[in-house]
């Protein structure tokens, strides 16, 4: 669909629309994070690639509530119908800035006739397997087609590859050359390992796999670390990369590196399993990731999601620094949803950052807001960005136990934003938009009921329906909501949607592909085991010292990949080593996901700081350090509830609430040092103070609980005595 038809029945901004009616008219038009790709074609190529999309998302939400598909067949068909779409909409990003755009040389000539060799034999061979034992019942396939097909295969994929890195296609208006190859390789490898390969136990990864299997799987190996480094850059694709090869280096290497080493067919046919690639990441990214991703865009195509945003806007927009605050409800909700921080500052970021600047807020800061709420939604229950379903897939936790544990923190979390935008407001003495610039409250009020969708989904998911069918109950109630709107949900705008939502999947289907490629190295390897055991030797015992090298591990391994995949990785690696030193495993798995997730906004390397620099044109450093100021809470909430479980809502009703409370009294003291205002401006020994005394409610017992009520009624006391007059006015609202 065109960026004309995603607006299509809504009249242009008129010079009496509200400000923020016109600035979100901006955002479908100039922000969208699809609009490069959806601008790629036109025609013809456009709607082929448009309904191809549609199928994609038709045929999850057809398995996972009507006609269910075998388990191995389906999740090859969600990695394989993945790289197909992906290869065809992703043009090839070069690796170096001076290579050449694609041409009709030799060299590129030859590069292309070769790959296309290679996978057309590779298309007839598999095409005869599958005509041999679907069509003829014939139990043994041509011997000639098992034999052959597989090295062409993957060297066709391979030189296609290779074109695509010299010769990138720079007129992206029709498909490269290249890039249908690889979508080709990506159907033959698919069909290959549906139809055949699982009839060998390659999923178990058995000696008995033939050399056919692991040219297969080596195939997808390389399409999906390609499309991975088109879709999510080089980072998860070196330490990917770095897994695959320590598979084969281990005889090799020192200390707890070694081991015994695999050969090819062994680990190929190991990693296409559920053990590796197959497991759990791309178990999450086939059902709960793609059903909410779709929920997702058709809040967005049918504007149901732009009522959250003029809601709280009516509401909030003219306080002190309203629309920082707007951000934070806004941000977070949806972020929640499309579980995705970069992807969620670009989206809610083309409206919510503009209107940050309108009222004085600096680009950065602007920047670091979006940053910091869209990362925090993946922490907000009772979706947590697809986090809640990976946790209790991999530790066995039920999912509506890990969604109640997390409540308190995730609230926690969002007022210390808050605090901290409201006491930079008052620091800056920001004002808020006027209210003849808002959407009318009382208008809105009125249309409550476009809230029904997200109702639907919390009271279906409370009241025990499965996940799956609570987001479809979502998702048609944000179909039949919007016929009670200007932007009534149509067979196109249907159509537009689950467009729409198979392209924004498409990233998460890469990254947890590539990031079950690391998981299934870790489980064959071993390291994953002998790395906990270092991780016990070094902690001596203590828990404290085990937590903090597992917030460093998340972190360093978040910094250059989804928080989903960063998340897997991570406990994977380092969590059995937690719990085995006595840490529940609600708590260490809490742990390990909320820095994975806080990983987008820690410098050095910020992927939701670096979207929202630039939408607002700040410096990405300076904005990754402000957006993980103003995130600051979420790096001491995971100790506070290590220290007091009462907090994930394990202990009696007064024990909670004391929690609760002292934990809100600590994080606004937190937040005022980090600002330097309380009551008026802070001095360096004030700060330090105020820090000291948010710092020590950590534990949450009475004693240090005291301590820092005392330190914050007497720096209170004494800030009342110090601040002059025209001090207090320079930060009233």
């Amino acid at each position: 669909m065109t960026k004309t038809q995603d607006n299509q029945g809504r009249p242009e901004a008129e010079p009496d629309l509200s400000l923020i009616e016109q600035e979100t008219a901006k955002a479908h038009v100039d922000e969208d994070p699809l609009a490069s790709n959806q601008r790629d074609f036109i025609g013809t190529r456009n709607f082929t690639i448009a309904t191809m999309c549609v199928a994609y998302s038709v045929f999850h939400l057809l398995v996972m509530n009507v006609y269910p598909l075998e388990t191995w067949a389906y999740r090859l068909s969600h990695v394989g119908g993945g790289l197909f779409l992906g290869f065809l909409l992703f043009g090839a990003v070069s690796l170096s800035e001076d290579a050449e755009g694609e041409n009709r040389n030799p060299m590129s000539l030859a590069l292309l006739g070769l790959a296309a060799a290679g996978i057309g034999y590779a298309l007839i061979a598999v095409a005869a397997i599958w005509i041999n034992g679907t069509l003829m019942g014939v139990a043994l396939p041509p011997a000639w087609a098992m034999s052959s097909f597989g090295i062409p295969l993957a060297a066709g994929s391979a030189l296609a590859i290779l074109h695509g890195w010299l010769y990138p296609q720079r007129d992206r208006r029709a498909f490269s050359a290249g890039d249908v190859l690889l979508a080709a390789a990506a159907l033959v490898a698919t069909a290959y390992l549906i139809f055949f390969a699982r009839q060998l136990q390659l999923r178990a990864g058995m000696p008995m796999a033939l050399p056919g299997d692991m040219w297969a799987a080596i195939t997808g190996v390389i399409l999906i670390i390609e499309l991975t480094r088109r879709l999510a850059g080089m980072a998860l694709v070196i330490i990917a990369s770095i897994f695959v090869a320590y598979s084969f280096l281990g005889p090799w290497l020192p200390g707890i590196f070694e081991h015994r080493g695999y050969d090819a067919k062994r680990f190929f046919s190991y990693i296409f399993t559920d053990n590796g690639i197959l497991g759990a990441p791309i178990a999450i990214s086939s059902t709960y990731i793609i059903l909410f991703v779709i929920f997702a865009a058709f809040l967005q195509t049918t504007r149901v999601g732009e009522y959250f945003v003029n809601l709280a806007f009516a509401a909030a927009g003219h306080k002190r620094g309203g629309p920082a605050k707007v951000a934070i409800f806004a941000s977070g909700l949806m972020g929640m949803i499309n579980g995705t921080s970069a992807g969620n500052v670009v989206a809610t970021g083309s409206l919510t950052i503009p209107m940050m600047k309108k009222v004085g807020y600096k680009p950065q800061t602007a920047a670091s807001v979006e940053a910091a709420a869209s990362t925090g939604g993946q922490i907000m229950p009772p979706i947590m960005g697809a986090g809640a379903f990976i946790m209790a897939e991999i530790t066995g936790i039920p999912y509506m136990e890990i969604v109640s544990a997390a409540i308190i923190p995730a609230a926690l979390y969002f007022l210390s934003v808050y605090f901290m935008i409201d006491l930079a407001a008052q620091k800056a003495n920001l004002k808020g938009l006027p209210r003849e610039q808002l959407p009318k409250l009382g208008v809105l009020i009125r249309q409550i009921y476009l809230l029904t969708p997200i109702i639907v989904l919390i009271f279906a998911l409370f009241a025990g329906y499965s996940v799956i069918r609570c987001g479809t109950l979502a998702m048609i109630t944000a179909a039949v909501v919007s016929w009670l709107t200007p932007h009534r949900m149509g067979p196109k705008q249907l159509f537009h949607a689950l467009d729409i939502g198979a392209r924004m999947v498409l990233q998460l289907v890469a990254v947890c592909a590539t990031a079950g490629i690391i998981v299934g190295v870790i489980a064959l390897t071993g390291i994953g085991s002998r790395f906990s055991t270092v991780l016990l030797a070094l902690a001596d015992q203590s828990q404290i010292l085990a937590l903090f090298f597992a917030m460093v591990v998340s972190i360093v391994l978040g910094m250059g990949m989804p928080t989903t995949a960063a998340y897997a990785v991570a406990a994977s690696v380092i969590a059995p080593g937690v719990v085995n030193l006595g840490v529940e495993p609600l708590v260490a798995h809490l742990f390990i996901f909320y820095f994975a997730v806080m990983s987008a906004i820690t410098p050095p390397v910020a992927l939701a700081s670096y979207a929202g620099a630039a939408l607002s044109g700040s410096d990405p450093v300076k904005t990754s350090v402000e957006s993980f100021k103003i995130g600051l809470a979420a790096f001491v909430v995971p100790y506070m509830f290590f220290f007091s479980p009462a907090m994930l809502l394990q202990g009696n009703w007064f024990e909670i609430a004391h929690i609760a409370v002292t934990a809100v009294v600590g994080v606004y003291l937190l937040s005022c040092a980090v600002q330097g205002w309380f009551v008026g401006r802070a001095g360096a020994a004030v700060r330090v103070a105020l820090a000291a005394g948010g710092l020590s409610m950590i534990a949450g017992g009475w004693f240090t609980d005291a301590i820092g009520l005392g330190i914050g009624i007497l720096l209170y006391a004494l800030q009342k005595r110090l601040i002059t007059p025209e001090t207090i006015a320079h930060g009233a609202d």
